[in-house]
């Protein structure tokens, strides 16, 4: 089955005035419908590969055709890269699951330092690109960055929360003030969405 662009359970105008609502339209209906509509043009010179999971496809991408290998991991990255970020923001925001902080605190320190460092990692991505948070094959959370649309599953990690560096997720109301937009994020994380993905599998 082809891939499509997910709906969105809040408006554009949800996160203001953190994110605005323009930003929030082009950023779903252009960007991300882009890397849809270019993954499924990559995907349909293989058409066995729609069987495939996505993260499947991330995490093994040596193992796809050398044909379309850089579409799957740019534009499939960029598909569920997206997908993720929209799904860990909303206008309902809360406090980590009492699991997620102690892992939180656990393995940063205090929930302070996984802020300051998530906020360091992703204001100093170089160019385009995301900052995460991820948990390692050992079950430790960690914050790390990726450039472009390169997605942490390629490098054995499971993302639980995701910002957007690139400058179409913030340039209209920020400019070139990435670490103010980065601030700004933590005021529209749903971290019972987080908690969840946290969660899922354990």
């Amino acid at each position: 089955m082809a891939h499509s662009l997910p709906d969105l359970n809040y408006d554009y105008s949800s996160l203001e005035p953190h994110i605005d609502a323009k930003t929030m339209e082009i950023h779903h209906t252009k960007h991300h419908q882009t890397y849809v509509t270019n993954l499924n043009k990559a995907l349909d010179q293989h058409p066995d590969l729609y069987d495939k999971s996505l993260e499947f496809l991330l995490l093994n991408l040596s193992e796809i055709p050398e044909d379309i290998r850089g579409a799957v991991r740019n534009h499939g990255g960029g598909h569920h890269n997206h997908s993720l970020f929209w799904r860990v923001i909303g206008p309902n925001t809360s406090q980590p699951s009492d699991g997620l902080l102690k892992r939180l605190i656990k393995d940063f320190g205090s929930f302070d330092e996984f802020k300051s460092e998530f906020t360091d990692k992703s204001t100093k991505q170089f160019g385009s690109g995301w900052g995460w948070l991820c948990e390692d094959r050992s079950g430790k959370l960690i914050t790390t960055s990726t450039a472009n649309q390169d997605s942490p599953i390629s490098s054995g990690l499971k993302p639980i929360l995701g910002i957007d560096v690139w400058e179409h997720a913030y340039y209209l109301n920020y400019q070139n003030r990435r670490p103010e937009y980065i601030n700004a994020f933590f005021n529209v994380i749903d971290w019972n969405k987080v908690s969840e993905l946290y969660m899922k599998g354990k």
